[in-house]
């Protein structure tokens, strides 16, 4: 058995935000309890964590990363990737499939799925739309689903063929299964990764129009309130995406959108700045778009945060602007930005964030997370949402972010998954 006394206990999922203690029994919520824990602490094998000053919470959940195992584990694996989720406060993460091979058959599936049950992380994978993510022929979406695929994309690939998306939309629908998109419209641009505007112009490169989001995003949203699909629009960096989310949402209830904790809190000005470091698809845009994806964060058209983890080696992001490959870290940062720039900015409570960082994406992939429902598993994070820390010494391989130095607010204090810590701060390392 195990007690976590004296936190503030936040979930959503049951609308509860208050002073309580929380037992464990058997890797499973047991109760929650304000004036039980005497009682409870007097059995003889009782662990207790004292949580004052911090919150309790169902361990968070990222719907949106990339280990790189199979075919890039120079960069990251599932291990390392795991370390670092851990360290952040996920309890459970979806992997995307552009993997080399992808996971478009039931080979890499089951490879990725057996290697992430070698962690104490809960790792779950999605499976590719189209076959070698080349947009010609789907997957077999019924039997990767059956084999243990928990949604679809070709994350990194625009879908460009309308018919072949109409036709994966309705499978994911006869599902019930995710369907998430990568929403840039490859035709529109020259350079990827850098907002077509101030930056593009200071680097003296082509840029990423909004234009190349908002086309598809557009299309996109027809055809999901066409065909039912549970639609997931990914990593929104534009103020004309979100309002046409917003618009979607009021005409039907399988849509959903994520923001990138990057997306509501730079703008281009720091790919000026940081250059590679700050190199993403889609790029950052203006200050009009970040307060935008965060109004749409306030109002719940946007019900997703993810990281879109996206490790690179530092000899790659060293390259020139134009060679360097998109994308940073996140999973180690994730919830201290969030803090930083939402909750402190008074943007979002926390159990608001608990919502949008663990409940919605646990929902919305059909997860067993995201609760601290009495004998929901024992998955849960603590954190000093006060505490300050330098962002850095990361665990993951990579090291690509243009957080790496700053003083962010919030600390995780421990995750707990099935009722066993697996990462403490005071040792500084998940243990895996």
């Amino acid at each position: 058995m195990l007690i976590i006394k004296n936190g503030t206990i936040v979930d959503p999922s049951n609308k509860i935000e208050k002073k309580a203690s929380l037992i464990i029994e058997n890797g499973k919520i047991k109760a929650i309890s304000e004036d039980a824990v005497e009682s409870f602490s007097n059995n003889n094998h009782c662990d207790v964590i004292d949580a004052k000053g911090c919150i309790v919470a169902p361990a968070l959940v990222d719907v949106h990363v990339h280990f790189r195992d199979p075919g890039f584990t120079y960069k990251e694996d599932i291990n390392t990737g795991a370390k670092a989720a851990l360290k952040g406060g996920f309890g459970s993460v979806v992997l995307m499939a552009n993997t080399k091979p992808p996971v478009d058959n039931e080979e890499t599936l089951n490879y990725v799925i057996e290697k992430g049950k070698t962690t104490d992380l809960k790792i779950y994978t999605c499976a590719t739309v189209s076959k070698g993510m080349k947009g010609q022929a789907l997957t077999d979406m019924e039997v990767l689903h059956s084999k243990g695929a928990v949604g679809f994309t070709d994350d990194g690939v625009p879908l460009m063929d309308k018919e072949l998306l109409t036709r994966a939309m309705r499978k994911a629908a006869a599902l019930d299964v995710p369907i998430s998109l990568h929403e840039e419209n490859p035709t529109l641009i020259t350079n990827n990764g850098i907002n077509r505007g101030k930056a593009s112009e200071y680097f003296g490169i082509g840029g990423s129009p909004r234009e190349a989001e908002i086309s598809l995003i557009e299309r996109d949203l027809e055809i999901a309130l066409e065909t039912g699909a549970p639609l997931n629009i990914q990593h929104i960096s534009t103020k004309e995406g979100v309002e046409l989310v917003r618009r979607a949402k009021r005409r039907g209830v399988n849509i959903h959108a994520e923001a990138t904790p990057h997306h509501f809190s730079l703008t281009e000005d720091a790919a000026i700045k940081y250059g590679s470091l700050a190199k993403m698809n889609p790029p950052l845009r203006e200050e009009a778009d970040r307060l935008a994806i965060i109004e749409g964060l306030k109002d719940s058209t946007i019900d997703i945060i993810a990281t879109d983890h996206a490790p690179h080696s530092a000899e790659e992001k060293a390259k020139p602007i134009t060679e360097a490959p998109s994308g940073i870290i996140g999973l180690e940062t994730a919830l201290s930005l969030t803090i930083t720039n939402l909750l402190d900015m008074g943007a979002l409570t926390i159990s608001e964030i608990i919502e949008k960082m663990s409940l919605n994406p646990a929902r919305l992939y059909h997860l067993n997370a995201g609760t601290l429902s009495i004998g929901a598993p024992a998955d849960i994070v603590i954190f000093d949402a006060g505490a300050l820390q330098i962002a850095g010494d990361y665990v993951s391989k990579a090291s690509n972010s243009p957080f790496t130095g700053k003083k962010l607010k919030g600390v995780v204090k421990y995750t707990i998954i099935n009722g066993t810590v697996v990462y403490d701060c005071f040792g500084c390392s998940a243990h895996l």
